[in-house]
């Protein structure tokens, strides 16, 4: 708990509010995290474990409690997702970058809308959460935006890019200002990723009608 307690005091202050090494090392993980995800670099699942404890102990303390018990879902999906790009795919051949199915966005859509209904009415019900539809909405999109980063499908990045666009002004409303200009920075390189992924999938689909 020593630990615990010292990475939440305060390390510098920005506008007026304090803030603490678990921001900023969530900050720094998360960056290093999304960079190695549009990089298909299999680095990412690790490092992203660590941005996820960081992120717990940070959004619990901010009151955000939606997305602190979504880290933990996080860190079962960054097993799974480890496990599939490594064995997702052959023994010789990474697992490819893909287009979200029909059927997959019927599941996930159907999933996202349910998934923000119990969970506002969970957090407006039984926590104190201020925010609870912004903390439900973020949160559905990302579970929805992490299963197809696992699966390696190329619109996880929009889904991620419509998450952030809601977490930017959200963080910055709690007093998390550096969290929310992490997010700009996910922000940038959510189109960098996406830009990235869809050249391999562009580069791939005359390869595969061919064969």
């Amino acid at each position: 708990m020593d630990l615990v307690s010292a990475l939440q005091q305060p390390l510098f202050t920005v506008l007026g509010t304090a803030v603490s090494w678990t921001e900023v090392l969530g900050f720094g993980s998360g960056a290093l995290c999304v960079w190695l995800v549009a990089r298909q670099h299999i680095a990412n699942w690790p490092i992203g474990i660590a941005n996820n404890v960081f992120f717990i102990l940070l959004f619990t303390q901010a009151g955000l409690f939606a997305d602190a018990g979504l880290q933990v879902v996080f860190i079962g999906l960054a097993a799974y997702g480890w496990w599939t790009w490594v064995h997702g795919a052959s023994a010789t051949a990474p697992l490819p970058v893909r287009r979200t199915t029909s059927t997959e966005w019927v599941v996930l859509i159907g999933c996202g809308a349910l998934g923000t209904a119990a969970i506002t009415v969970l957090l407006a019900t039984a926590t104190e959460s201020t925010v609870p539809f912004w903390d439900a909405l973020t949160t559905a999109l990302s579970l929805m935006a992490t299963y197809g980063q696992c699966r390696k499908r190329l619109e996880s990045w929009w889904l991620w890019i419509a998450a952030d666009l809601v977490y930017i002004p959200l963080y910055a409303h709690k007093g998390l200002f550096l969290t929310a200009l992490l997010y700009c920075g996910f922000l940038v390189l959510c189109v960098r990723g996406l830009i990235a992924w869809r050249r391999d999938v562009v580069e791939r689909e005359p390869a595969v009608v061919a064969a």
